[in-house]
């Protein structure tokens, strides 16, 4: 036992040597082929950080470089990251924000051409350095602060980070903890105007009293080095969109008279003396950088409190678009202006938002407000899907549902902006499918692959959740890791890449295997916290300390986690046969066929005609029943009398918002896609509630923006349409609709090839239309037992 418990350790070892050695490489590639940027072969820099006050604590940084140019390069290209975060300026022009998050073994760096922002003469380089210290959000790993930046030639190098570099920490900033309970993201912020260092982003700026910044380690990539405190590595996505928001509405006012468009006639002036409160409405929820331009109010604060929703005196929510007798609770920036004419305050990161209040407090001196910019931020997704059909609904649920997964994502995926950005692999596998479909743009699923595979801890599991600071293991999720690298597989034509991560997945499965339980061939005891999903009948309990968890998914004989491991070893075994495992496979197999025999035995009840929750059968659900179809443990020719007991009987545990995709995912194997279009009450229910994006779960929800609710921007290219790869990499397609009770479908759907383009309408009991495929492309169109094959060009049907 011993020796076993070794080896596996030592596989696991080995394992994430192996992942970091090859993975490395190639995101050195990427960077080269997605961006056409040089990348740093040797860092002959060193990082550099404050000289006189803690690295490790709470603080604001700041750092400046001046240099002078003869003449105006063509190309001026530069290289930087920072510890933890930073946002970079070219004579007072805002460049960036960065970098990427990522781990210390995989820290991200940008590459950016400032060229443009260059002048003959003097110029300076200023640089924003944050670190959040104990309050560092839960996605945000780091060593201390620093910041390093090389440039990429030999002119360049005039400003690499050395001690040349002046430094000074910002002590207008300090954390503010109000409402904070937002635990994984970091805390808003109080800026006492009166201490901050106007102008020190000008060249002029006089900068003698500041410190001679402090040298700290050569930059050093991955495997050039003995030791490694920040390896580095180039970005590996685009750099965010960055784009104005429309102005917001004003909602509800007191101690000042406005209305209508916030500052649409000008300035508003608080007079002396005075408290005034704002609720403003951008009608939508949106990220955003938040920038406030001031004069006066000396001795007096304006506070900006951000929330997706308002609640009312009972705690609730309701419907998201009425205030009446409501108030908002949210995290809350604390401005207290110096009293100067037109000063800019910026708050350090994006807040998520519908609603905005503004509390003011004014002394002996009035405070005008001048403006209030709003910048939204997010991945650079492009929505290249498109869906239409004769239920206008559908069309608003499309729009609502790809604002959800927009808000999801910047340099992650995040399970929810405003409570936690947190990449998941739960929510992470849904939306890398949604980003697929819509935008055609893998680069941020492929960075989550390789984040979450760099988690791997030496029992031989994932990580839930990475990058992150605090080690949670939700063993599902490790599961869901290899579904998502086989939708990978599936969706696009990129080998390589794919068969770097196979051990991670074989180990994966090592793990899963050895929990089997001789004695009832189903999971024993599951160590860690094994969610499912968020029936209110999995609740949190002194009992049972983790939410989610249903029965024997604790002390074991689960069918549900069984059955999801079943479920996976079918991907395991496709993904094995292909790249030539086919040793592994036949295990797999085996193994996969095994467990459904011994839940089919000891977990299916014939009188209810469907699979328990556990070998005690203490209760049933949606969930076993869903898994059992998927693993194909319930035989095929049973599979649709099943689906139809699940959506009949409501005495049954039932599937929420993030379950559904399963359940859908079944609805299709047993055949009854068709009744999709009927399956989306929830979300209609949400629509009708006034959210802009879609909630965690049905009311009461935690968040009103979730990303695994977006699921029906996959499913209405994937199961309405019935668009799916019918080969690795996306090479032959297969169209399979299922327009339910729509009278016709219109879409456009992204591949790897170009755009897909369907459109289908009733006539009588048939289908006709076109469909048109991109050159290279084939494929079959299937209705109702006919088969026609498809070739590129549009094909009539």
């Amino acid at each position: 036992m011993i020796k076993k418990k070794y080896n596996t350790y030592l596989t696991s070892v080995l394992c994430i040597l192996f992942l970091y050695v090859s993975v490395f490489a190639k995101s050195a590639f990427a960077q080269e082929t997605l961006h056409g940027q040089d990348v740093v072969t040797r860092w002959n820099t060193h990082w550099i950080g404050p000289s006189t006050t803690s690295p490790y604590d709470y603080g604001v940084h700041l750092f400046r470089k001046k240099f002078s140019l003869a003449d105006k390069p063509g190309r001026f290209i530069i290289h930087m990251s920072a510890d933890q975060r930073y946002v970079v300026f070219i004579n007072n022009h805002r460049i960036n924000h960065g970098p990427a998050a990522g781990s210390t073994l995989r820290w991200n760096y940008d590459t950016i051409d400032i060229a443009p922002y260059i002048q003959v003469g003097e110029n300076v380089i200023t640089v924003q350095v944050i670190n959040y210290g104990k309050w560092t959000p839960g996605a945000q790993m780091t060593s201390s602060t620093g910041f390093i930046m090389q440039g990429d030639g030999e002119a360049e190098q005039v400003v690499n980070t050395d001690k040349s570099w002046k430094t000074k920490k910002n002590d207008a900033y300090a954390p503010s903890l109000e409402h904070m309970e937002v635990i994984d993201i970091e805390p808003a912020d109080e800026i006492d105007g009166s201490l901050y260092p106007w102008g020190w982003q000008q060249i002029d700026y006089d900068d003698s009293h500041w410190e001679e910044a402090a040298v700290q380690e050569r930059g050093m990539n991955y495997g050039e080095g003995t030791e490694y405190i920040r390896a580095l590595q180039p970005r590996n996505i685009p750099l965010p969109e960055l784009k104005a928001e429309k102005p917001m509405q004003v909602r509800r006012t007191s101690g000042v008279t406005t209305n209508g468009i916030f500052l649409e006639n000008g300035a508003i002036t608080i007079p002396s003396f005075t408290k005034a409160s704002l609720l403003l409405d951008q009608t939508y929820l949106t990220n955003a950088f938040i920038e406030v331009v001031l004069s006066g109010g000396r001795q007096g604060s304006l506070s900006i409190a951000y929330a997706e929703a308002l609640y009312d005196t009972e705690g609730n929510k309701g419907n998201r678009d009425e205030i009446d007798g409501k108030k908002l609770l949210g995290v809350k920036d604390i401005i207290y202006p110096d009293g100067g004419k037109h000063r800019s305050y910026s708050p350090l990161n994006f807040k998520t938002f519908r609603y905005i209040q503004l509390d003011i407090e004014t002394k002996e001196q009035p405070l005008i407000i001048e403006q209030l910019d709003c910048t939204f931020v997010g991945y650079p997704f492009q929505e290249l899907g498109r869906f239409k059909s004769s239920n206008p609904v559908l069309s608003t649920i499309w729009k609502t549902g790809w604002r959800t997964a927009r808000l999801c994502a910047v340099d992650l995926y995040y399970d929810c902006p405003y409570y936690e950005r947190m990449q998941y692999t739960g929510d992470t596998r849904i939306q890398s499918l949604i980003s697929l479909y819509v935008s055609g743009d893998d680069r941020l699923m492929r960075k989550a692959i390789t984040d979450l595979a760099s988690s791997l801890v030496p029992e031989g599991i994932l990580q839930s959740r990475y990058p992150a600071q605090r080690i949670q293991i939700i063993p599902p999720f490790s599961l869901y890791w290899v579904n998502m690298l086989h939708d990978y597989w599936m969706h696009r034509p990129d080998e390589n890449f794919v068969r770097e991560y196979l051990p991670i997945a074989q180990q994966i499965i090592r793990w899963y295997t050895e929990r089997v339980d001789p004695a009832t061939g189903m999971l024993g005891p599951m160590p860690h916290w094994n969610f499912v999903d968020w029936p209110n009948e999995w609740p949190w309990s002194a009992e049972r300390p983790s939410g989610g968890v249903p029965p024997g998914g604790l002390e074991g004989g689960s069918s549900i986690l069984s059955l999801q491991f079943a479920y996976t070893l079918k991907d395991a075994v496709d993904l094995m046969s292909y790249f030539g495992e086919k040793a592994t496979a036949k295990e797999y197999q085996l193994l996969h066929k095994k467990i459904n025999h011994a839940v089919l035995m000891q977990c299916y009840d014939p009188h209810r005609q469907l699979l328990a929750d556990d070998i005690k059968r203490s209760s049933y659900s949606q969930h076993a029943n869903i898994m059992g179809i998927l693993a194909d443990a319930i035989p095929k020719k049973e599979q649709a009398d099943v689906l139809l007991r699940l959506d009949s009987d409501t005495s049954l545990i039932q599937a929420t918002l993030f379950y559904r995709f399963y359940l859908i995912r079944a609805m299709k194997k047993a055949g009854l896609a068709n009744r999709y279009v009927d399956q989306l009450q929830l979300w209609k229910d949400m629509l009708d509630l006034g959210l802009t994006t879609f909630a965690e779960r049905p009311e009461p929800s935690r968040s009103d923006c979730h990303a695994w609710s977006a699921s029906p921007n996959y499913d209405f290219l994937a199961t309405i349409c019935g668009l799916e790869p019918d080969s690795p990499g996306f090479k032959t397609v297969k169209i399979n609709p299922n327009l339910g009770s729509l009278e016709f479908i219109e879409a456009e759907i992204p591949h790897p090839s170009g755009i897909i383009k369907l459109y289908l309408k009733k006539e009588i009991d048939e289908l006709s239309g076109e469909i048109t495929l991109p050159n290279g492309v084939s494929g079959t169109y299937g209705y109702k037992g006919k088969s026609i094959k498809l070739t590129a060009g549009t094909n009539k049907i």
